[in-house]
């Protein structure tokens, strides 16, 4: 008898199709009537409809402005004009993500109200930041550019909001790169104006040893050294005492002149990098550029985006006659138990 109960039980798995077709009225019905409710409740009248538009940017590559158009190598300057990699459309989608654009966004837009939110609740934050999540997503393309989706009830703000998104980034990173490129750019100053003022000390030194007759140690020392040994083969003692003198500065300051001099032309080939390192990151601190290529801005959308009527409705018939199904099957394995 315990046979004959599973073999009810294990009813007619192969003849799922004649099964279905005994139940066809009520699964037709049922199916029918989940259709017409789902269209019903998935009206606008029930489900509010929302409008997406769509910003789509590559990134810019990281090269600094200084080495983008100060560079004296052609391949430097061609990165000012090159797309971003995998990295930098990872870094440009934190940018996007971060708290400084969402707070400006909310503010600008007074997104608070917009969302039906109570100002007065005790998770207002944490409701506006899953609402403007649901509303507001990035991601990564696979050609790598971004792809910045906004869904709004109103087409106009969906396109408006996806269009300040994308320009943000630009202030933003501006913003962090500025910070940093400022205090560089004072360091470099620093720098700069120290070795400037040395340069100045040095060459004030060897102006005081010119002024004293120390101009060209080398070769004065050996004319000097000439005309002296000639003055005296042909005695000629005033001249002789007067290149003495000459000499003997010489001795004196002529050791100090060629190593200030050399110091000097030392200190100004340094200076020189000194002053073109101070350019690049005043460059960078005071001069900005944009740090993506727009590829399509956004533009209020004609038609809804959501809800997606035909798919509410599907998959509502599919559920609902899966579920009829299931629900026959075990009346139908009770009723046979039972018996």
């Amino acid at each position: 008898m315990a046979k004959d109960k599973n073999q009810g039980l294990d009813f007619d798995s192969s003849n799922l199709l004649l099964f279905v077709f005994r139940w066809r009225k009520p699964l037709l019905i049922v199916s029918v009537l989940a259709a017409i409710l789902s269209a019903v409740f998935s009206a606008p009248m029930f489900i509010t409809p929302k409008f997406e538009s769509t910003v789509i940017m590559f990134p810019t590559s990281t090269a600094s402005i200084s080495k983008s158009l100060l560079a004296k190598n052609n391949v430097a300057k061609e990165d000012l004009l090159s797309f971003g990699e995998e990295e930098q459309a990872e870094q440009l989608i934190q940018i996007l993500n971060s708290d400084e654009i969402r707070s400006k966004i909310v503010e600008r837009y007074d997104l608070m109200n917009h969302y039906e939110i109570d100002t007065t609740d005790q998770y207002k934050q944490t409701k506006l930041f899953k609402e403007y999540d649901s509303n507001i997503t990035y991601k990564r393309t696979e050609f790598q550019s971004v792809r910045v989706d906004v869904l709004d009830t109103d087409p106009e703000m969906a396109a408006d909001i996806a269009n300040d998104i994308a320009a943000l980034v630009d202030s933003v990173k501006n913003r962090m790169q500025k910070e940093r490129a400022f205090k560089a750019m004072k360091i470099a100053e620093a720098e700069y104006m120290e070795m400037k003022n040395y340069v100045k000390e040095l060459e004030d030194s060897l102006n005081s040893l010119r002024e004293m007759g120390v101009n060209d140690y080398e070769s004065m020392s050996e004319r000097f050294n000439e005309y002296y040994a000639k003055a005296i083969l042909e005695n000629k003692t005033q001249a002789a005492e007067k290149l003495a003198v000459q000499l003997k500065i010489l001795s004196q300051y002529g050791g100090a002149y060629v190593s200030i001099r050399d110091m000097l032309e030392h200190e100004k080939e340094q200076l020189s990098h000194l002053r073109a390192k101070y350019q690049e990151a005043k460059v960078d601190a005071e001069q900005t550029l944009p740090h993506k290529f727009i590829v399509n801005n956004a533009f209020p959308a004609e038609k809804k985006s959501y809800p997606i009527r035909w798919l509410i409705v599907l998959v509502s018939v599919i559920s609902t006659f899966i579920i009829a199904l299931l629900t026959i099957i075990a009346y139908e394995n009770l009723k046979k138990a039972n018996n």
